[in-house]
């Protein structure tokens, strides 16, 4: 009865044994995220175990926290593209401190809990076309995927190409060596491959010197401490046109993430009603909403819910017991964090690139026999690699489908809220 109240657990059609287990492989599933997150937000200048710290209870909060209101078999956790959007395009490429950035997640966060709460994430989701959705979330996957090229030295920056093909030093031939049997042992169907293709390359990068192991190491600890980024909100000149640019795509993205994997993992899990409304999303938007301000108060990126979950669905997950299991794993490992902390760069490679092979999947949605269409679309995918940035791609991309459709004729498809955004867009061009 109580498992009833708190998970929506069935005793009439679901086993307990069956969610437990089923919480367990969505975990080991997508437990690689204690490894990449902190190595992506750790290039910020971020301390590396106060961030395996704050993944993993961040990721615990949002989890339970959905298991709780949303009584539905997802997990939560970092997501793969706005980690890499606030390492990358937030703290890189746009020059903001780490402080600043977790600001700016602070904000978005409250944000997307006000506007879950009034229901006014509908009206921010439809006013961007279909097919820019798909683009935003194709772009995204080779962004990531790009970046983990990147971080084993497999690209390198070229003066003559801007890139190239780097050196076969250890570091890239373990990052090879981890795409490589992260693809292998995805393609077999093995739960968990990512997460063991992370753990086989930093074994084999032991006797090529790539992976460290300090003196006295032991793989079980005490927590890490998350006093090096608790609460270190820099709002230092936070309130201009460009923050209002970096919040507002990191909203957009977030909103696109988690509403277009809700729908996808609640088909699997047969709960879609006839007219196509998903019971208790709402209350799943919250949660996510919830963890994302709590992951910006602990130091970690924006929480968005995991494709992932669909390991554990298959397994026979239905209710919310599954993503309570998930939520204390998450905890569990805190005392695991000397073994993470272990895991190189470059053992991380093949779960970025992996992660990228599966993001763009949503490329066979775009409508690419409407050139006005497609071209947005390409435009979006192709500027978030090539300016190495997620906000620049859709604001190209959302900018390109207006200027296309005003030409062409067709101003019905051009939304009050789609000309506002791209005469912003222009502005912060022109004058940011």
């Amino acid at each position: 009865m109580v498992l009833q109240k708190l998970f929506g657990y069935d005793p009439k059609s679901m086993k307990v044994r069956t969610e437990l287990i089923a919480g367990a492989t969505t975990f080991l599933t997508m437990s690689y995220i204690l490894a990449v997150n902190p190595a992506i937000l750790s290039t910020t200048g971020m301390d590396k175990a106060a961030l395996f710290t704050s993944t993993a209870i961040a990721s615990a909060i949002a989890t339970i926290l959905l298991a709780v209101m949303a009584k539905l078999p997802f997990a939560q956790a970092p997501s793969m593209g706005l980690n890499a959007f606030f390492a990358f395009t937030l703290c890189q490429a746009m020059g903001f401190t780490w402080q600043q950035s977790l600001a700016a997640l602070l904000i978005e966060g409250i944000i997307f809990i006000l506007i879950t709460f009034l229901n006014v994430r509908e009206l921010i989701l439809n006013s961007i076309p279909v097919n820019l959705r798909y683009a935003i979330s194709a772009g995204i996957g080779m962004f990531i995927a790009f970046i983990g090229l990147k971080n084993a030295g497999i690209i390198v920056a070229n003066p003559d190409t801007f890139v190239g093909l780097g050196k076969f030093t250890p570091t890239a031939i373990l990052g090879i060596i981890a795409i490589l049997l992260s693809g292998i042992l995805m393609a077999r169907k093995v739960k968990g491959a990512l997460f063991y293709g992370i753990i086989m390359a930093t074994i084999i990068g032991i006797p090529m010197g790539v992976t460290q192991i300090p003196e006295g190491w032991l793989p079980v600890s005490a927590p890490q401490s998350v006093a090096p980024i608790f609460c270190k909100f820099d709002f230092t000149n936070f309130f201009n046109f460009k923050m209002f640019i970096v919040i507002f795509s990191l909203l957009i993205v977030n909103i696109f993430d988690t509403v277009g994997t809700l729908v996808g993992l609640a088909e699997k899990t047969g709960i879609v009603e006839e007219d196509g409304t998903i019971p208790h999303v709402k209350e799943a938007m919250m949660s996510d909403a919830i963890g994302t301000t709590a992951g910006a108060i602990l130091g970690s990126s924006t929480i968005t819910t995991y494709i992932e979950s669909a390991s554990g669905i298959a397994e026979g997950g239905r209710s919310g017991l599954t993503s309570f299991a998930v939520g204390i794993f998450f905890l569990l490992s805190l005392f695991l964090s000397p073994l993470f902390l272990l895991i190189p760069g470059a053992a991380t490679s093949g779960a970025l690139v992996l992660v990228g092979v599966l993001m763009i999947d949503s490329v066979k949605r775009i409508d690419l026999t409407n050139i006005s269409e497609a071209f947005p679309a390409f435009i979006t995918m192709i500027t978030m690699v090539l300016c190495y940035s997620i906000a620049d791609g859709i604001c190209l991309g959302i900018l390109s489908y207006v200027i296309m459709k005003l030409c062409i004729g067709e101003y019905k498809k051009v939304n009050p809220t789609l000309a506002i955004l791209s005469v912003l867009f222009i502005l912060n061009f022109i004058f940011g």
